[in-house]
C-alpha cells in the first residue's frame, strides 16, 4: 500500500523500498490548462550548476541517462526514470516541478498528485490541489535529496513568477533562442517498472525492457526483473504534446570551464579623481582569485565572504562584486552596472523560498512556513518582524511550576505559539541566527540563544553540577526529539570539539551537545583574589565526552 505524503514530509527512499530504478509519476491538470512537468538536478548548494541536468521536454535525458522523461503513461501527466544508484555525486537533488504554458494560475487546477512506483507497485504519494495555492506558476512538487541517503520530500512550494522564477531560483537564467524542437518522447510501451494502467486488458507477452527496439523479433521472453509491474499494463493513447514557439534554455551562472565572469567597470572617480586601486579585505594587492561564494550566493566575484553558510549581501543599490570608489556613499548606484529603478536596486535582497519549513534569508533573519510540517512554532516573545498568510499568534504560558522553576534557574523563556497557514520572519536584535535540525539527539542551550523551535520538541531546565560559586550549580535548556531549533548568537560562534581539557567560560558558551559531561570548574583562591590583579576568569566549565561531542562558543560574554 501507498505511502500518503502530506506537504512538508520526509523519509528515507530505504523506508519505501529497496529498490534504487524508480518510476516517478506526476498527473496534473486544468480546465483549459497546458504543463510544462520537469526535473531539476542540483549540486550541494541547490544550484542548477549543470544545464545537462535540467530534464524537459527539449532535453529528455541526463548524459548518463540516470534520469529519463519517459512522456504520459498509466494515467499520469508526465513520468520519469530515476536511477538514483547512476545519479553522479556532484548532483545532489531531484527537483520535480511544474509549470503553466500560458495564461492561469495554481490555483486552478484540478486534484492532482507526484507518486513513486517501484517493482510495479506504488509505494509514495502526495496528493494536492488548486486550494493549496493561490497566483502562483510554477510549483515545486516533490524533491529526491541525498543526506547520508536518498530520501523524498513532499514540497508544494509556488512561484508567482513562473518558470522565470523558478529558474533563478535554482541559479539559471531564461533564453529564448531559435532551436528546432526534439521530439516529444513517445511512450509505446509502458516500461519494464512502470505501473499497470486502471482497467487495461492484459496483453499476451510482458512489456519490453527499457533500451528494446520498438520490434523485437520473436524469442523466449526473459524473467521479468525486480521492478517490473504485474502482466496487463497497457498505456493509454498519448495526449498532443503542447506546442513551444521558443523553447527555454538554461544555462548555470558560471561559463563553462570555470572562468570567472568579470565584475561590473567601477563608477568613474568623483570630481575628476583617480581612484587608487582596491583589494578585497583580506586579500593581497594584485591577487585575481576569487574567494569562495558566500550561502546562496551565485559563483562569481564577489566582495569577500564572512563564515560559510551565511550570505553575504552588498550595499544597497550596488551591484554584487563591485568596488565603491573613494568618495563615493556606500549603497548610491554606480556606473552603468546597477539596473534602473526601484526593482533593480531591490532585486537582491528579495525573499528566498526554497520549499522547506524553515528558511534563512540572511544571517540575521529566518522564515518559518507554517504550513509545512503542520505543527506550530514556538518563538520568543517579540521577536516577529512580518508575517504573509493566516497566522495566529497566541500567548505561550509555562505554567505556575514553569515560572518558579525559571524565576529560580535564570533559563526562564517568555514565548509566544505561532500558528496558521502562512510564513512568518523571524529576527532579535541584529543577532545571527542558526537553525539546527534535531533528529532524535539533543542539544543543550541557555535559554537567552533560543529564538524559535518547533513545538514537538521536549525541553526541560537541566543542571550543571559544580562547587566552588554559589548555589553550587548552574542551569541550561536541554531539547530533544525530531524538529528544529533557532540559536542566535552574537558574532560569529565557534565549534569546538570535547576533549578532557576543554574549558569554557560560562558567559560565553552558547550550546554543547547533550550527551557531553559538564562540570563546574572553580578556580577561585582566596590569597590572589583578596588584592587587585585578579584576571576575571574564576569560574569555567568543563566538557568531556566521547568523541563527536561539540561545544558552541561567541565571542561575547552575556
Amino acid at each position: 500500500m501507498a505511502r500518503e505524503f502530506q506537504r512538508g514530509h520526509k523519509a528515507r527512499i530505504s523506508d519505501l523500498t529497496a529498490g534504487t530504478d524508480l518510476y516517478v509519476g506526476v498527473q496534473i491538470s486544468g480546465p483549459g490548462l497546458t504543463f510544462d512537468i520537469s526535473c531539476f538536478g542540483l549540486d550541494a548548494d541547490e544550484r542548477l550548476s549543470d544545464d545537462r541536468y535540467f530534464v524537459f521536454f527539449n532535453q529528455p535525458k541526463s548524459p548518463e541517462e540516470s534520469i529519463q522523461l519517459l512522456g504520459a503513461q498509466a494515467g499520469d501527466t508526465e513520468s520519469f526514470r530515476v536511477t538514483l544508484d547512476r545519479i553522479p555525486p556532484q548532483i545532489q537533488k531531484l527537483s520535480f516541478t511544474a509549470t503553466l504554458d500560458g495564461a492561469g494560475q495554481m490555483s486552478q487546477i484540478a486534484p492532482g498528485y507526484i507518486r513513486i512506483v517501484a517493482g510495479g507497485e506504488e509505494v509514495a504519494r502526495y496528493a494536492f490541489n488548486g486550494s493549496e495555492f493561490s497566483t502562483e506558476r510554477a510549483v515545486m512538487l516533490g524533491d529526491f535529496y541525498l543526506k547520508d541517503v536518498w530520501r523524498f520530500a513532499a514540497v508544494g512550494q509556488g512561484f508567482d513568477g513562473g518558470l522565470e522564477a523558478l529558474l533563478k531560483n535554482f541559479g539559471g537564467e531564461v533564453a529564448e533562442e531559435e532551436a528546432p524542437a526534439q521530439q516529444q518522447p513517445q511512450p509505446s510501451a509502458a516500461p519494464g517498472f512502470a505501473p499497470p494502467a486502471f482497467g487495461a486488458p492484459a496483453p499476451a507477452a510482458p512489456p519490453p525492457a527499457f533500451g528494446a527496439p520498438a520490434a523485437a523479433p520473436a524469442a523466449p521472453q526473459p524473467v521479468a526483473q525486480g521492478f517490473a509491474p504485474p502482466p496487463g499494463a497497457t498505456p493509454p493513447p498519448v495526449p498532443a504534446p503542447s506546442v513551444h514557439a521558443a523553447p527555454t534554455i538554461v544555462a548555470p551562472l558560471t561559463p563553462p570551464g570555470g572562468a570567472q565572469v568579470p565584475p561590473p567597470a567601477p563608477a568613474p572617480a568623483p570630481y575628476g579623481q583617480p581612484v587608487p586601486p582596491q583589494a578585497p579585505y583580506g586579500q593581497v594587492p594584485g591577487q585575481t582569485g576569487s574567494l569562495p561564494p558566500g550561502y546562496g550566493q551565485p559563483q562569481a566575484p564577489q566582495a569577500p565572504p564572512g563564515p560559510p553558510g551565511y550570505a553575504q549581501q552588498p550595499p544597497l543599490g550596488q551591484a554584487p562584486g563591485q568596488q565603491a570608489a573613494y568618495g563615493v556613499p556606500q549603497g548610491v548606484p554606480q556606473g552603468g552596472g546597477q539596473g534602473a529603478g526601484v526593482s533593480a536596486a531591490l532585486q537582491q535582497f528579495k525573499e528566498t523560498p526554497t520549499g522547506q519549513r524553515w528558511t534563512q534569508q540572511n544571517k540575521k533573519l529566518i522564515r518559518v512556513d507554517l504550513g509545512v510540517g503542520g505543527q506550530p512554532v514556538l518563538a520568543r516573545q517579540g521577536s516577529m518582524v512580518l508575517y504573509q498568510g493566516k497566522v495566529d499568534f497566541s500567548y505561550k504560558g509555562a505554567g505556575f511550576s514553569g515560572r518558579i522553576v525559571g524565576n529560580a534557574t535564570g533559563q526562564e523563556m517568555q514565548l509566544m505559539r505561532c500558528t496558521g497557514q502562512g510564513q512568518v520572519f523571524l529576527a532579535d536584535n541584529s543577532t545571527m541566527l542558526h537553525p539546527i535540525e534535531l533528529q532524535g539527539d539533543g542539544i543543550c542551550v541557555s535559554a537567552e540563544n533560543v529564538l524559535a523551535f518547533d513545538e514537538g520538541l521536549q525541553y526541560e531546565v537541566r543542571r550543571v553540577e559544580g562547587h566552588g560559586i554559589p548555589g553550587g550549580a548552574l542551569f541550561t535548556m536541554q531539547f530533544t526529539g525530531t524538529g528544529t531549533i533557532v540559536v542566535k548568537t552574537h558574532g560569529v560562534p565557534v565549534v569546538l570539539p570535547v576533549t578532557p581539557t576543554t574549558f569554557a567560560d560560562c558567559n560565553a558558551v552558547v550550546a554543547w551537545s547533550a550527551a557531553s559531561q559538564v562540570v563546574v570548574s572553580s578556580q577561585v583562591r582566596m590569597r590572589r583574589n583578596a588584592y587587585p590583579g585578579d584576571t576575571g576568569e574564576s569560574v569555567n566549565l568543563q566538557f568531556r565526552g566521547a568523541p563527536g561531542n561539540f561545544i558552541v562558543v561567541q565571542p561575547y560574554e552575556v
